[in-house]
């Protein structure tokens, strides 16, 4: 395996571990550490005043550090205490794999940092977004629950065929925007897909609403009053610039309600709006009001066509609770209600999210086509009916039957058993030589071998993914991007090596440097790095060097003037130096 297990992780399925990557900790360079610190020292400042209080707590009871990256597996040693884990992955992964991840328990955390150059914000998911913005929070019980309930729901819900193309743009844009020495014109080219792609969407599909739910909450969320707002979403707590700027008059306050699902958000972008719950709890009440929304609770004609214009592999269970799996093909339709369903390829059959034994994808490898509702002229649905009643209708073993639905379709054959539910009601008939038509059309031949009629009047539920996880072999995902890395020049070394040798000086582990001699080295070969400068400072200051402090302050302020962008980073972390040494 690529990575530590426990308790909890031993519990995730397979498909989803195809994910998990190794974090390699000791790929992180003295540069990437001071990253880390900076943005953790400037965080844990500010965010003290405007975050939710479990912001603080999380950070002691997750065991992250501000000095030093969080290594996955300590993080772990520390997170199972509050039932969770968190695995390293290589940045973007499918929305719904995503929460099923969560649904476990489990934190996703792309395990690569943001360069220094884009120290403020990254459109790239990174370890100081995931890490420093979500691990905290989850030490809240009750958020916690939320999290685990949004992935549990969030996994079922309906993607459209558009959805994987947008996640595949955006996945793209974020790496190339991250890795260093990309040419403009490929970056413009990126984002511009990605607007096409938005702008042609169509009809939102579930995962599409619900993904606007996570953003404006598990992201971007703000809780409290909308007057004296707090923050709790991962992407205002991981961001510098934004958990600033969105405590500004400049940041529209909505009160937070289902309407956040249908508000779409821009990801490169700061967000005009944000949406504020009064409490944790408020957040499972707008789920559960979204979750009633969706196909996994609605069911239905309106579910099944959802699933069969997704393409992708999902569920429909009828009223019987038989469950059937796989890719839907076609559904046939009688006054607003489907009568009839048809799977394409390898199919499973499962009951309460367990498979029917002898109804595996070896059984039903070409497809399974599936009657629904009542028989013609007969107000009692076959599921309701007694065994007596069975009989009656001929509905018994060894007997030839003429099978008629409301809609249209036929079901003629030699009956040879029943399956039933541990309800007793009866969930699958299997005949022989049978013939399934609907009007002229013949949807079963006897030649196809024996024919296992479901049984169910309704559809009471469809959803993303197979019933039972051990149906199919998930085990599939292609990644078509990879995050880049580019071959460090002798230049970057040697600045790598200089933060290596302050860090070192910083911790009391080689106090024979010539920090001055840093200096130098910074002005001759790197003038126009800064966050060494800054970092050199603070040794100055808290040594009581007035002296070195003064020129290193002045090359800073000279710097300012060469590259404005970096005036307030520069101003902050010299504040935050200043701050420290007043008792």
């Amino acid at each position: 395996m690529s990575f530590e297990s426990n308790f909890i992780l031993d519990k995730l399925p397979e498909h989803l571990k195809q994910y998990i990557k190794p974090q390699n900790y000791e790929d992180y360079s003295p540069i990437d550490q001071a990253v880390w610190r900076y943005v953790m020292r400037k965080n844990v400042d500010y965010l003290s005043k405007v975050a939710h209080k479990s912001y603080l707590e999380g950070l002691n009871k997750t065991g992250i550090s501000i000095d030093y990256i969080p290594n996955m597996y300590g993080m772990n040693r520390i997170l199972k205490e509050i039932g969770w884990a968190a695995v390293a992955v290589d940045g973007f992964i499918p929305p719904s794999a995503f929460m099923e991840f969560q649904a476990y328990n489990v934190l996703v955390i792309a395990s690569d940092i943001r360069q220094l150059e884009h120290i403020e914000y990254t459109p790239a998911p990174d370890i100081i977004h995931e890490g420093a913005g979500h691990a905290p929070i989850i030490a809240n019980p009750e958020y916690a629950e939320y999290l685990r309930r949004f992935g549990e729901i969030g996994c079922k819900a309906i993607s459209s065929a558009k959805d994987y193309e947008l996640y595949e743009a955006v996945r793209h844009l974020s790496i190339i925007k991250e890795a260093e020495g990309t040419p403009q014109e490929d970056i413009d080219k990126a984002q511009k897909k990605i607007e096409d792609l938005q702008l042609n969407m169509g009809e939102p599909s579930e995962m599409a609403l619900i993904r606007n739910l996570h953003w404006w909450t598990v992201e971007y969320g703000l809780i409290g009053t909308v007057e004296r707002p707090k923050i709790y979403g991962a992407g205002l707590l991981s961001s510098i610039g934004e958990s600033a700027w969105c405590m500004t008059d400049k940041v529209k306050k909505i009160p937070y309600s289902l309407e956040a699902a249908h508000t779409s958000f821009d990801i490169t972008q700061p967000q005009p709006q944000l949406f504020v719950t009064p409490d944790f709890a408020y957040l499972n009440q707008v789920l559960e009001e979204f979750a009633n929304t969706m196909s996994l609770r609605q069911g239905g004609l309106s579910g099944l066509e959802k699933l069969i214009n997704s393409k992708e592999m999902g569920t429909v269970e009828l009223s019987t609770g038989l469950q059937i799996s796989g890719h839907f093909e076609s559904a046939i339709a009688h006054e607003g209600k489907p009568v009839y369903l048809q799977t394409k390829g390898n199919t499973a059959l499962a009951y309460r999210e367990k498979e029917l034994i002898g109804h595996s994808i070896k059984q039903h490898p070409n497809g399974f086509g599936a009657p629904i509702g009542k028989l013609k002229g007969i107000n009692l649905a076959i599921e309701d009916m007694s065994p007596r009643d069975l009989k009656a209708y001929n509905i018994y073993e060894g007997e030839k039957v003429d099978l008629e639905f409301i809609g249209d379709i036929k079901v003629s054959g030699e009956i040879i058993t029943g399956t039933r539910n541990l309800k007793g009601e009866i969930i699958l008939i299997t005949l022989a030589n049978c013939t399934v038509t609907h009007n002229d059309k013949i949807l079963f031949h006897p030649d196809q071998g024996l024919y296992h009629m479901a049984v169910g009047e309704n559809i009471v539920s469809v959803f993303n993914g197979p019933a039972d996880l051990k149906s199919f072999d998930l085990v599939t995902h292609k990644v078509t991007d990879t995050t880049l890395k580019s071959a460090k020049t002798a230049k970057r070394k040697q600045l790598e090596q200089l933060y290596k040798q302050v860090r070192e000086f910083r911790e009391g582990k080689n106090v024979t440097i010539s920090r001055n001699k840093v200096f130098q080295e910074i002005k001759a070969n790197h003038p126009e790095d800064w966050l060494l400068s800054v970092e050199l400072y603070e040794l100055a200051k808290n040594n009581g060097d007035g002296i070195f402090a003064k020129d290193l302050k002045a090359h800073l302020e000279a710097l300012k003037l060469q590259k404005p962008q970096l005036g307030h980073l520069i101003d902050d972390g010299l504040e935050l130096v200043d701050k420290s040494l007043v008792v």
